[in-house]
């Protein structure tokens, strides 16, 4: 349906952003990408983009702008890299770029898939999990640090022939797999995030000390149940992150060997990825607002919606927002705060 003639413009150039933008361009595609940044925009058009990583080293050359007006003519596909926060005010400039047929997929973390349907609708947007690892070393300076997949979908679980075209296009930047329930591997990879990139930034440890305290490992328990509870009353059948990762076999049974299973899985999850970083606490180290009303705001808003209870992902919300507002500073003593006593 999309051949290289198609027109593509990919919104946001941090790291996801500028590497998808730079494979894709690479492998023969007419891509633009819009900066954010002044910087940014400059040192690509003038030396291109340099990408480093698990799959070697190139530099590409690419159209890059600094304002979603400044695109060139309408656009067959649109791929949404920005913040989460910054997701809205984007779409809304790029309605005068899409017709009736172009398509916009969703690169961001959380769930931004409705909101983007709010503007563009249902039938434009393509939901999209990104399960693989990259990081932005300085203006148009990019490392992809860990090789994974594309997931892709129609957000009502309806056959698309459309993914089809996207699977041969984003397959220039790693496989591509087609999900008949994008939602429900959207959701999965949500609640992860809720977790751990939520608690990091509350405590500002990496997440390998994190997960290797017992009180902490319980909220991460609570977060997934509350999470797995407002699932089950919107009728969503959570996919198992990352293939492995299966929430409902996770919560299953409440003896002390179950116990023991769920903080054994946790403690693995944390050795293996002991040097992540929240991107979170990277936002707030930066001055910047994080996406937690995308992540853990986004299983309190459905929870208040169906009359579901969900305390602990309202107080992490709650210490979050304090952050962000200078009212309380990122460390570990907010798990101090009385409500967490329970989880010692």
């Amino acid at each position: 349906m999309y051949g290289k003639d198609c027109k593509i413009a990919v919104i946001g150039a941090g790291a996801i952003g500028g590497i998808t933008a730079g494979f894709i361009a690479r492998a023969g595609y007419n891509v633009e990408i819009v900066c954010k940044h002044r910087e940014i925009a400059d040192k690509i058009r003038t030396e291109g983009m340099h990408i480093s990583g698990v799959k070697g080293e190139c530099r590409v050359t690419i159209s890059a702008l600094e304002r979603v007006s400044d695109l060139r003519g309408l656009k067959d596909i649109v791929f949404l890299a920005t913040k989460a926060t910054d997701v809205t005010e984007a779409v809304r400039d790029l309605l005068p770029c899409l017709t009736d047929k172009s398509i916009v997929v969703s690169l961001q973390n959380g769930i931004c898939e409705d909101a983007i349907a709010d503007i563009v609708g249902r039938q434009r947007t393509i939901g999209c999990v990104v399960g693989w690892g990259a990081t932005m070393h300085g203006p148009a300076r990019y490392e992809m640090t860990s090789t994974g997949e594309f997931i892709v979908g129609n957000i009502d679980s309806k056959p698309d022939i459309r993914l089809l075209s996207l699977e041969k296009i984003m397959g220039a930047v790693v496989p591509v797999q087609r999900s008949v329930n994008i939602m429900g591997n959207l959701y999965s990879k949500l609640i992860i995030n809720s977790c751990i990139n939520s608690l990091g930034a509350i405590c500002g440890y990496h997440l390998g000390k994190m997960l290797s305290l017992r009180k902490y490992r319980n909220i991460f328990i609570e977060i997934i149940g509350e999470a797995m509870a407002v699932a089950d009353e919107m009728f969503l059948a959570v996919e198992p992150y990352g293939g492995r990762l299966d929430y409902y076999k996770f919560l299953q049974g409440a003896g002390f060997t179950d116990s023991f299973r769920r903080h054994l899985s946790i403690r693995v999850i944390g050795f293996k990825y002991r040097r992540i970083k929240s991107s979170s606490l990277q936002s707030l180290e930066r001055g910047k607002p994080t996406e937690i009303d995308f992540l853990n705001g986004y299983i309190s808003r459905h929870g208040r919606k169906l009359k579901i209870s969900t305390p602990v992902n309202d107080k992490i919300i709650e210490i979050v927002k304090e952050i962000e507002r200078g009212v309380r500073k990122v460390t570990p003593e907010n798990f101090d705060d009385p409500f967490f006593e329970q989880y010692d």
